[in-house]
């Protein structure tokens, strides 16, 4: 694992709805709750290939209401709404914070065509 950023801080804002991530490489993102709900790396949302990828709503008031280390690679999600399959490795968390603008415009774009709101 010698190179690879690793988090050296993890903070759950509540009021903000934001998880923020702090890498020893300098690097700090705040990646919405929302965003690591809807992107949850569970087969539950991620299905089982590409085109399973379920599209999840509502979730714009999301909260983490717990997080369990796994092993030295990841954090177990717990979210107000009774999900808590997604493991988020460090690697993952990193894609979702170095791409979050991104994410939520795709996702925006995706409610949209399917006549869905966030809310």
């Amino acid at each position: 694992m010698a190179g690879r950023p690793w988090p050296v801080r993890l903070a759950f804002r509540d009021g903000a709805r934001a998880l923020t991530i702090e890498f020893d490489d300098g690097a700090r993102f705040d990646i919405p709750f929302e965003l690591l709900r809807v992107e949850s790396p569970s087969a539950e949302v991620q299905g089982h290939a590409p085109d399973q990828k379920r599209l999840v709503t509502g979730k714009r008031d999301v909260r983490v209401t717990e997080a369990e280390p796994v092993g030295r690679y990841a954090v177990r999600l717990t979210f107000d709404d009774g999900h808590a399959s997604g493991i988020y490795s460090w690697d993952y968390l990193r894609e979702l914070g170095e791409n979050a603008d991104g994410l939520m415009a795709d996702y925006a774009a995706r409610l949209a065509e399917a006549g869905m709101a966030r809310s």
